[in-house]
């Protein structure tokens, strides 16, 4: 099936290499022209392990190409996909976007001969695909809604892992305009042996905010409990999850053998959720239900609890070392999570900025980010280190911010050695296997200070 796919980000482009790799013909569409000419030189503009590879194997079959060009992708395609950002805005959601690729593909549609079926992947809140998006193509177009098919396709993809959830999805959600719009879709899936819900345009839209709002409420769940935890003494968040965890309703037996799902590595504490979707698509949903007259209880608990973990492991720093002001911290970690280089509502910067308002000097490494991106304002905020030694001379306490693997299998021995005083704050507790040198005061989060101390 020939698909065009509008938008180039993790969604979009994932999506599109998928897609080719599957032998579908795809045209990727950008607005940069620099963006464009990097993906047909292989290149992908951000890291997600698997895609470059995939990329350059699609490219090389002649499977995919991008273009600047709506037009020209939507007079070859059957499908075409909107992949756009839909940020956060004070309305709860930046829609501008989204209807801007739709008047464009709109245009497209107004010459293009035959059935093409335009398909929402972008996240968006219940009620856009059928009057935003269905009134921006109409008008473009000068066609009705069923002379072109109209779908909403929710995105279950995780950074880090988004061409394995692609590949092997556990379930693919079709909202349709109708039948034909739903049956030409399907058609492209059909490779797929998941389950597949076919449904409404707005019931398809809610699913995705529905699965985001459960995964932030696991992780502010457990972080809530974290808190609990840290107040009191003889505690430790990583039993007492652990021993949730083995509820036969999380983890069921078969066979005798204990099955652990994937929902419960969500139930773990640490510094708080962060990236593209979570924090975005949690607001718009509060602000989404606020214009209904509703109140978001669970929601608003939710990020309240999310925005308080970063000061908290400030304020164990803090409690540590007796002041911030002067001292020297070095931050392991900057982007939301392991895997990925996203900064986006990292919980690692919330940390630097409170580090910072504290008066401490803030120096970062991460395995990805090795200089501070333009734009991001890191520069005026830290410093970011090439290498973990640089970050930690000096040293009066390092704050791990993200569960990077390798951040446990460092010699500690030996950095330890270049600090000046040896506090390790661990807001992921992935550092509580190390064997801490005499001396170091090491604290996790889900444990009482007097509990917290190892190696002293």
């Amino acid at each position: 099936m020939n698909v065009a796919v509008v938008g180039t980000g993790y969604v979009g482009l994932t999506t599109g290499v998928c897609l080719a790799s599957l032998n579908h013909d795809v045209t990727c569409v950008d607005l940069s022209p620099a963006r464009v000419d990097a993906i047909n030189r292989g290149e992908t503009p951000f890291h997600e392990p698997g895609l470059p590879e995939l990329l350059a194997h699609v490219l090389s079959a002649g499977r995919l190409r991008a273009v600047a060009d709506v037009a020209a992708a939507v007079a070859r395609c059957e499908v075409v996909f909107i992949t756009v950002g839909t940020p956060d805005a004070e309305s709860g959601i930046d829609l501008s976007f989204v209807a801007a690729a739709a008047r464009d593909i709109g245009k497209a549609l107004r010459t293009a001969l035959g059935y093409r079926v335009v398909v929402v992947k972008s996240t968006v809140v219940p009620g856009t695909t059928d009057t935003v998006v269905r009134q921006a193509l109409e008008e473009a177009s000068g066609k009705r809604a069923g002379e072109f098919g109209l779908c909403m396709n929710p995105e279950f993809l995780r950074e880090g892992a988004a061409v394995s959830d692609f590949m092997h999805p556990d379930r693919i959600v079709i909202g349709q305009w109708d039948e034909r719009s739903g049956r030409t879709l399907a058609s492209l899936y059909d490779a797929f042996e998941c389950p597949k819900l076919t449904t409404t345009l707005r019931d398809a839209e809610m699913v995705k905010y529905a699965s985001n709002a459960l995964l932030a409420t696991l992780i502010s769940y457990s972080n809530e409990i974290a808190a609990v935890c840290e107040a009191t003494p003889g505690t430790d968040v990583e039993v007492v999850l652990r021993g949730l965890h083995l509820d036969r309703r999380l983890s069921p037996l078969a066979d005798g053998r204990r099955i652990r799902p994937g929902i419960v590595d969500f139930l773990w504490a640490g510094s708080g959720f962060g990236g593209s979707c979570l924090p975005k698509d949690v607001n718009a949903l509060r602000a989404y239900a606020r214009t209904h007259g509703l109140t978001p209880h669970v929601l608003d608990a939710v990020v309240a609890v999310n925005a308080s973990r970063p000061a908290r492991l400030v304020a164990l720093a803090e409690e540590a070392l007796g002041s911030l002001r002067g001292a020297e911290v070095a931050l392991l970690g900057l982007a939301f999570k392991a895997g990925t280089d996203d900064l986006r509502d990292s919980p690692a910067l919330a940390a630097a900025r409170a580090l910072v308002e504290k008066g401490a000097r803030v120096r970062a490494y991460d395995p990805l980010i090795r200089s501070a991106p333009p734009g991001s304002g890191l520069d005026r905020l830290l410093a970011v280190c090439a290498t973990p030694e640089e970050a930690l001379r000096g040293a009066d306490a390092a704050v791990v911010t993200t569960a990077w693997p390798e951040f446990a299998e460092w010699n500690w021995a030996e950095l330890v050695g270049l600090m000046r005083r040896g506090v390790i704050v661990d807001g992921r507790n992935a550092l509580r296997a190390v064997a801490w040198p005499a001396g170091v005061r090491y604290l996790g989060v889900g444990r009482a200070p007097d509990n917290g101390s190892r190696g002293a």
